[in-house]
């Protein structure tokens, strides 16, 4: 994990998961580590069902973590409506990270909902001043994009 979000190979970061999960299939955080890894690469499908693996093997998993994850990944896959529902109740188990209110001010606004865009901003500033993260881990350029340019809509800049 400290590979991939340092910007190495992360082809070879999966690889790595991939071989340790082929050792140890009932490796919950192996199974979580690849569905971070999935997401940042830019296979959000595959993300979701590392991610519930993991979730199926770690029951006690940190629940607002994992649905916030789960919520990026509809998000990339522009399923906005399921990305919303998963938000959400990342937010109401961790009040306190920022990931998710980001990805749930981009999906309102790319469903055209400017006024639940703004609000969820304003609740963001209150966190942390930076609406806009410096570098966010997606390698998928489009899938950059997208979450950029939510945000921008969302926190009122030009897209």
């Amino acid at each position: 994990m400290t590979l991939g979000t340092l910007g190495e190979d992360i082809g070879a970061m999966i690889m790595l998961t991939d071989r340790a999960l082929a050792l140890n299939p009932n490796y919950a955080s192996g199974w979580h580590q690849s569905g971070n890894l999935r997401l940042w690469a830019g296979y959000p499908e595959i993300a979701i069902e590392h991610l519930e693996i993991a979730q199926r093997l770690s029951p006690r998993m940190q629940l607002g973590h994992w649905r916030s994850l789960i919520g990026v990944a509809h998000f990339l896959s522009r399923r906005f409506d399921q990305a919303v529902s998963n938000l959400i109740l990342a937010i109401q188990q961790d009040q306190g990270d920022p990931v998710p209110y980001r990805y749930l001010a981009a999906s309102y606004a790319h469903m055209g909902r400017p006024n639940d865009a703004q609000e969820i901003v304003a609740r963001l500033r209150a966190i942390t001043p930076r609406v806009i993260p410096g570098d966010p881990l997606l390698r998928n350029p489009e899938h950059r994009e997208l979450f950029l340019s939510g945000l921008r809509l969302a926190a009122g800049e030009e897209a």
